[in-house]
């Protein structure tokens, strides 16, 4: 009987322990995906041409940014081990490995995003800020993302 209750006790841990990596992949995507959502379906589409120019919504896009931008050390703080399923993009565990680094990346995202917010009144200024963010999140996204499919 003891052995019976470890036995369930010891899956119950293991199972806990798989849905709690998994709802930390999820929080982590959710910020990626809200950034994305700013970045490439706002302002890069504007960019392109996708959709007209709005002021309005370029100030929010911005803003959006500026105020999650800055989460990124927090929410990637612990390695979930496992990614969303279905995503298309994860986390490389060498996030985890020289996390120093990948923290030393946000600061520069901060800064273009305060260097253009206020600054952006038409699509010409849109597309020097697009490349000036675009280019910092990059530099993180080329060692610290991985394609996954």
């Amino acid at each position: 009987m003891k052995r019976i209750v470890a036995v369930v006790g010891g899956l119950l841990l293991g199972a806990g322990a798989v849905m709690a990596d998994q709802k930390i992949a999820v929080e982590q995507d959710n910020l990626m995906r809200g950034q994305a959502k700013s970045m490439y379906d706002v302002i890069g589409k504007m960019v392109k041409g996708d959709i007209p120019y709005d002021q309005a919504a370029v100030d929010a896009a911005i803003a959006d940014l500026e105020a999650s931008v800055p989460k990124i050390p927090t929410v990637f703080a612990t390695n979930p081990k496992e990614d969303v399923k279905n995503a298309t993009y994860g986390s490389s565990p060498k996030i985890w490995k020289n996390k120093a680094d990948f923290d030393s990346k946000v600061p520069p995202v901060s800064k273009a995003i305060a260097d253009v917010k206020g600054k952006i009144k038409d699509l010409d200024g849109l597309k020097v800020a697009f490349k000036s963010i675009n280019d910092r999140c990059t530099d993180c996204h080329e060692v610290y993302r991985v394609k996954l499919k």
